[in-house]
């Protein structure tokens, strides 16, 4: 009879425990959003704010506040997102509170490209458009259109990847026959790079040379500054 007892009570337990628990998730089912969270990736260069995030999606007839979450279409949130111009990748999930949140990579320009209207190359050689919110230091490319991009991407990829360069390459204009100029800061001198190929080399030569003249104190006296040939830097004074 005792073996009887304990066989109904745990019955009896294991039915009260699944009864808790389809209770519980069909609250959290019929529970609404409370509000939205955006974090971004970068801790700084907001092309992009929370307000505009928001916006977007009201825009797109997703209010986020008393939405019930089994009515949320979370891959059509990722999607909307994901196509913003500003946006690189977008992931978007639910906490058991009820906060709707998306973790936002934004682009990142290496190259602004003047023209009408003027626009951004980001890291992965895509036009971008310019943000209202935040200016990029880049450096401003010039001569440059849109069938350039393959050519001029790699030396703005380049450049954006090594911290002297990122710091005093100004501006990239495009000559005839794929020629490249450098503009350098607060330098007057012209600094031909000429075509697009030996990267590494040639920006090694011009550091080293950059170096020794700023020790020697004479980076002033030069008027131009030669990269084209071989791993001789050329220079011309004033």
């Amino acid at each position: 009879m005792k073996i009887k007892y304990n066989y109904i009570k745990a019955i009896i337990v294991i039915g009260l425990v699944v009864f808790l628990f389809g209770f519980a998730e069909k609250r959290n089912e019929i529970r609404e959003l409370s509000h939205l969270e955006v974090q971004f990736t970068q801790t700084e260069n907001l092309y992009l704010t929370e307000e505009a995030v928001n916006k977007l999606l009201i825009q797109n007839e997703l209010a986020v506040e008393n939405v019930g979450k089994e009515t949320l279409d979370l891959n059509r949130v990722e999607a909307i997102l994901n196509n913003h111009a500003m946006i690189e990748n977008a992931e978007v999930y639910i906490t058991l509170n009820g906060t709707l949140k998306t973790r936002i990579s934004q682009r990142r320009p290496i190259g602004r490209v003047l023209g009408k209207p003027a626009f951004y190359i980001d890291r992965l050689g895509e036009k971008m458009p310019l943000s209202p919110n935040y200016s990029a230091r880049v450096p401003v490319l010039k001569g440059v259109s849109e069938s350039d991009f393959n050519e001029v991407y790699p030396l703005i990829k380049y450049i954006s990847s090594d911290e002297f360069l990122t710091e005093n390459v100004t501006a990239i204009s495009r000559l005839a026959g794929g020629i490249y100029q450098l503009e350098v800061r607060k330098m007057d001198f012209d600094l031909f790079f000429g075509k697009i190929e030996r990267i590494e080399n040639k920006f090694n030569n011009f550091k080293a040379f950059y170096k020794k003249a700023h020790k020697d104190e004479i980076l002033s006296t030069y008027k131009m500054v030669d990269l084209q040939f071989g791993n001789q830097v050329v220079c011309t004074k004033k």
